[in-house]
């Protein structure tokens, strides 16, 4: 029996109508005829969903027992039982009560499908396991119930149930999707605009990558290999050439024209030696591409062009986008070059940009690292033309009453043995020479047509000729051979100086280098094998490409780094010459590694410092700080204990005050003190909402007397993105502390204001200031500035406020108050798009 098979309605949030599409179906379905049951569906008393449930069959639910309460799921042996054609299961990422036969729904339909039923079930975005953050991102909820993404990917067919965040938004307020008292909170929460926007987008993006595999998947079943002009793709072919930018940037801005638009840059290397390009270049060309929102690709191949538009076809792209030749113009008679071909063997479906740039026409330059060795075209030109032109210029030659004459003839054949020994080296050169002297005996010295010579002057000419063409085809590919060697000898010194310049910058990215490497010689991975013995197993220390290595013995490619560390390469078999590049790779590869370590044990050591210094810090503050309130509830309460005083009321009311504000001052003391502990330990993490700064300032401000502060805080402003809880004691701090220094006649302000897309809090005050020297050590643990007197604190206000504030991703920075004084600066993100929502929002959708 067959796989069922299942279909899947994806809704960008609650409410856009899935089950109502699920149930609809249904309907047509049974009308066909087709045995369709309800397996599961949760109407959540929506009535337009509960009626659809009218006139289709529902299996009974298994009712469960879980600490004391009853629930009901779907019973899988009942619909395994009943063997329908199509089941209906709602909430496919819903979590089954403890004792179900699956810990997951989604696992209960895989069971239907195993026996061959057909399943529909429904999903919201939000519930898909890749996207939790994301979400979490935008609506600050974090989703408990989550699916597979595979789950969902290997359904047969997915439909979007869609909806306008409007459309949704009017019937939230109609009451069609919750209870009327919880309408209010809805619409001012999780559904916002804002928020169904985002999520509408999620999913239709979501989508339309499943569209596109499925496209993907189609075409390789049919083996389709034109284009279909879908979705605007636009590849950039790369060189590694200074050209690059700006072939990324034109596409870039071609992309920017059309929406959904897909950029990927191709870098093609040939699989011998090393490749043609700049390693320096080919990594600020990735970044380049990468920040605008690209794809940098690694391909092998020899004849670039075919490499190019396979690669292009591969992806279904539209658009290819080259630059104009660096060649000069003598260049062209090796070929039209990679840009003409492409155009020329592109077809209809796919479009060719020529951009131009300013490396046009200035040469290519010299062959980068390709040895002595030359391309095959090349070698069977000058095979060709070294012995079959030699051929055909006889004929031609012999065709003629009256031809050049024997010097010319030799001058001739003289040519095309130069030009063999340009194509083609050496060989072909002494191959044209023996080929020309052989026709010039047979065809042009009497007697013809046999290989005597009667003439001596014909001997030494054709004797002269063989030798002179030997020597010119000597220096010929001797100069190209030292040419090619100049040029590799050029490229491994510019290798060489980009790992020097590593060095001495201090890069310590080790998966950076190692694809550096894998680019560099054109290999499929790269990985840094390291162990502790000669019998202690090896383990990858970094890695890069799709082929996992664990030891050297499975590399095509093993350069070892010490005795017990190894660089393994996979892909091909370098040639001897490039090892000596990769040995320097490899040892950088090494110094990385240990630069690495030892910045970790540095940072451990620093770690421990620190705490160390606070640890002596806390003592000091527990034998100084900590002991003056103690000092003062002690003194009350034995003064209050002592039978041999009456005290009268009012005293008595004086040091149960003492007491009361001396607890106080302990417990700030104490709670600053495990704040900071918090902060050291990396143990603070905060529950990012959309929060309203009127909101939450005012209950920071308790703290402290209330004509000390004047609050300004517009209701226009944006809503910001922070934990409410971290957020207030952050503000209580900075306020406590600006409060203790301002002059008792003169208020602290705290105003806010939006700028760009961030929100500002400033707290002014009016007291002494602090210098510019000053302002960064004021925010370091236990550092109190200026005669601030013993038993004011211990120094850890503004640093827990700027620990705090940091892990929400905000800032906190001290200004000097114009006129004098300080100011504290506390700057948070606001949320794109969102401002507070009024009260009387929901009301105005209602109607």
């Amino acid at each position: 029996m067959g796989r069922g098979k299942l279909r899947i309605y994806l809704g960008a949030a609650p409410g856009v109508g899935k089950t109502y599409a699920m149930l609809s179906e249904a309907h047509r379905r049974v009308e066909r005829g087709t045995d369709c049951v309800v397996a599961y569906v949760e109407h959540h008393d929506r009535p337009r969903t509960e009626v659809m449930l009218h006139g289709l069959e529902e299996l009974p639910r298994r009712e469960i027992g879980y600490r004391g309460s009853a629930f009901t799921e779907m019973d899988v042996d009942a619909v395994l039982e009943r063997r329908p054609a199509v089941a209906l299961v709602d909430e496919l990422a819903h979590t089954n009560v403890p004792g179900s036969r699956n810990a997951k729904r989604w696992q209960d339909v895989e069971e239907l499908l195993q026996a061959g039923i057909d399943v529909v079930s429904t999903v919201n975005i939000q519930h898909l396991e890749s996207l939790g953050d994301v979400v979490e991102s935008i609506t600050g909820i974090r989703q408990r119930e989550t699916v597979p993404d595979e789950v969902v990917r290997r359904a047969d067919q997915i439909e979007l149930v869609d909806m306008s965040p409007q459309a949704l938004r009017r019937r939230m307020a109609h009451g069609n999707i919750y209870k009327p008292d919880k309408v209010d909170a809805s619409l001012s929460n999780y559904f916002r605009p804002g928020n169904l926007t985002a999520l509408r987008e999620l999913a239709l993006l979501w989508v339309a990558d499943r569209v596109d595999e499925y496209l993907q998947q189609y075409r390789g079943e049919h083996n389709i290999r034109s284009t279909w002009q879908a979705r605007e793709r636009i590849v950039v072919g790369l060189t590694g050439g200074p050209e690059g930018r700006t072939l990324i940037r034109r596409a870039s801005r071609m992309a920017a024209k059309g929406s959904g638009s897909e950029i990927l840059a191709v870098y093609i290397a040939r699989s011998d030696g090393l490749t043609s390009a700049s390693p320096k270049e080919l990594a600020v060309q990735r970044t380049l591409v990468e920040d605008l929102g690209g794809t940098f690709h690694h391909v092998i191949g020899d004849d670039v062009p075919s490499a190019l538009l396979e690669f292009a076809r591969g992806v279904n792209a539209t658009q290819i986008v080259l630059g104009s030749s660096r060649r000069k113009a003598w260049q062209y008679i090796f070929g039209p070059g990679v840009g003409a071909t492409v155009a020329r063997d592109s077809g209809p479906d796919l479009d060719v940009h020529i951009v131009t740039h300013d490396e046009v026409a200035k040469g290519r330059g010299l062959p980068v690292a390709r040895g002595a060795r030359l391309g095959r075209a090349r070698i069977v030109s000058g095979w060709l033309v070294g012995v079959a032109a030699p051929v055909l210029l006889s004929l031609l030659l012999t065709s003629l009453e009256n031809g050049p004459g024997l010097a010319n003839d030799v001058l001739l054949f003289l040519f095309l043995t130069v030009v063999a020994a340009l194509l083609g080296g050496l060989r072909p050169a002494l191959a044209s020479a023996a080929v020309g002297s052989l026709l010039l005996n047979y065809y042009f010295t009497p007697p013809t047509h046999t290989l005597t010579i009667s003439d001596p002057k014909n001997i030494v000419a054709i004797v002269i000729f063989f030798a002179v063409a030997v020597s010119v085809a000597s220096v010929v590919d001797l100069a190209a051979r030292r040419t090619h060697q100049a040029a590799r000898l050029r490229a491994e010194s510019e290798i060489l100086s980009f790992l020097a310049g590593s060095v001495l910058r201090g890069e310590t990215a080790l998966d950076a280098l190692l694809e550096r490497v894998r680019e560099t010689f054109g290999m499929e991975s790269v990985a840094l094998l390291e162990r502790a013995s000669d019998v202690e197993p090896w383990t990858r220390a970094a890695s890069v490409g799709p082929r996992q290595l664990d030891r050297p013995e499975d590399a095509d490619v093993e350069m070892p780094v010490g005795d017990h560390m190894a660089l393994a390469l996979s892909g091909r078999v370098l040639p001897a010459e490039d090892r000596r590049v990769l040995g320097a790779f490899a040892a950088q590869a090494a110094v990385v590694l240990d630069r690495q370590r030892l910045v970790g044990e540095a940072e451990g050591a620093r770690k421990l410092a620190e705490g160390n210094r606070i640890r002596t810090a806390l003592l000091a503050a527990v034998s100084h700080d900590l002991r003056t309130p103690l000092s003062a509830i002690k003194a009350a309460v034995t003064s209050l204990r002592a039978d041999d005083v009456a005290w009268s009321e009012a005293d008595e009311a004086e040091l149960l005050a003492g007491i009361e504000e001396g607890a106080d001052r302990l417990g700030h003391l104490i709670g600053n003190l495990l704040d900071m502990s918090r902060l050291q330990t990396g143990t603070v993490t905060p529950l990012i909402r959309e929060t309203d700064l009127d909101e939450v300032v005012p209950m920071a401000l308790v703290g402290v007397p209330a004509d000390s502060v004047g609050l300004d805080i517009p209701e226009s402003l944006p809503m910001v993105a922070v934990d409410r809880g971290l957020l207030e004691r952050a503000v209580a701090n900075i306020v406590e502390n600006a409060v203790k220094y301002s002059p008792d006649d003169t208020p602290v302000c705290v105003a806010a204001s939006a700028l760009g897309d961030r929100v500002e809090l400033r707290v002014a005050d009016r007291g002494p200031g602090v210098p510019d020297d000053a302002k960064g050590r004021i925010f370091e643990p236990f550092q109190r500035y200026g005669d601030a007197p013993r038993g004011a604190g211990v120094g850890l206000g503004l640093a827990v406020a700027r620990g705090f504030v940091e892990c929400m991703g905000g800032t906190l920075e001290a200004e000097d108050t114009p006129g004098g004084g300080m100011t504290m600066v506390l700057t948070l993100r606001a949320v794109p798009g969102h401002v507070p929502v009024r009260p009387e929002l929901p009301a105005r959708v209602a109607s």
